[in-house]
């Protein structure tokens, strides 16, 4: 069996963030059993300092080079715990997400569905609480697997623990204190689909189905994402740049009567309510628009986008620019998704 870690020094991360943006990292370890960290982390380049752990690059920006050793967990074991009618999945930290959920839907599994085509790895879905298409992962998510560097103890969270956000956890809360290393699905053979949420029910009427399954969901989402989101393959990008913003019921109920138009969600409880930064941002006018090579999507105003050569800098400052127009104009702060490197927001 091959050596579980591998340690490059001056590797080059353009191609290991979605933005596609120019980085390197002074020291990049590749792990691909999570019992071999504690032997890493020992290692005289990771010794008393904490890494950025690297998955997917679809969460972050490199606004200059990291200063710290950067890590990526690459095991790609995924195995059924429990079976039955809900069944229980484990999935290493590496495996990529939506090939992830694609395995799940073909084992009879229902649960991940509406999260289908997220970019990014396992190991990353929980930290982030992924949602999209009216569903969260924290809605699937038996147990997470983490290592504590300080102490070397392994931490297993059920998701209670996982103190659970929109697009927060406990893990996001305090980044650099766990290495998420597992995680844990508790996922149905009795589909509960649902359908209600940004266009899905019609994408599946076109599709000419009536008594639709879970990979018939996930099949409409993926079409909708494909029309709606660039392809970081092709245009780099890392997804949806901006959270929606939860404000209070009385300051959304103030900007409804003035913006009729202006979509509201339920909030995090009964006294707020969560709204568009997609609308916010394009009723600025900034959808399509382009500095050089730092761009904001033609398609969805949420997505930022490396034309080619678009610096960190350059896409972190355009970000800036439009979060102090939406502040501006509507009096609501808008927050990056992705985690910037390099730079305070």
């Amino acid at each position: 069996m091959s050596d579980p870690i591998r340690i490059l020094h001056d590797a080059p991360l353009d191609r290991r963030n979605t933005f596609g943006v120019a980085a390197r990292a002074q020291v990049l370890a590749e792990v691909r059993d999570a019992a071999a960290l504690p032997d890493l982390l020992r290692h005289p380049d990771f010794e008393g300092r904490t890494p950025l752990v690297l998955g997917g690059g679809s969460n972050l920006l490199f606004a200059d080079d990291p200063t710290a050793p950067v890590l990526a967990l690459t095991g790609q074991d995924v195995r059924v715990l429990t079976d039955g009618d809900v069944a229980i999945v484990r999935a290493d930290a590496g495996v990529v997400w939506h090939g992830f959920v694609m395995h799940t839907l073909a084992l009879g599994l229902a649960g991940l569905e509406n999260l289908a085509l997220i970019p990014g790895t396992v190991g990353a879905a929980p930290i982030q609480n992924i949602g999209a298409y009216g569903v969260e992962v924290r809605d699937s998510i038996h147990a997470v697997e983490a290592l504590e560097p300080a102490t070397g103890r392994v931490h297993r969270f059920d998701a209670a623990t996982c103190a659970f956000g929109y697009r927060d956890s406990v893990f996001k809360h305090q980044p650099d204190r766990y290495i998420v290393t597992a995680v844990e699905f508790a996922l149905s053979r009795t589909p509960s689909l649902k359908l209600d949420y940004a266009g899905i029910g019609d994408e599946l009427t076109a599709m000419g189905i009536a008594e639709a399954t879970p990979r018939d969901v996930a099949d409409a989402v993926i079409a909708i994402r494909r029309r709606k989101l660039p392809d970081p393959a092709v245009l780099g990008n890392a997804g949806s740049f901006f959270k929606n913003p939860i404000v209070p019921v009385a300051q959304a109920e103030a900007l409804h009567a003035q913006y009729p138009t202006m979509p509201i969600f339920r909030g995090n409880d009964v006294g707020t309510r969560k709204l568009s930064a997609a609308w916010f941002i394009d009723a600025c006018g900034w959808k399509g628009h382009r500095d050089g090579d730092a761009g904001v999507a033609p398609t969805h105003a949420l997505v930022l986008v490396n034309h080619g050569n678009a610096t960190g800098r350059q896409l972190l400052d355009l970000a800036r620019r439009i979060a102090e127009s939406v502040r501006q104009r509507f009096n609501v702060a808008i927050e990056p998704e992705p985690r910037v490197i390099g730079a305070d927001w």
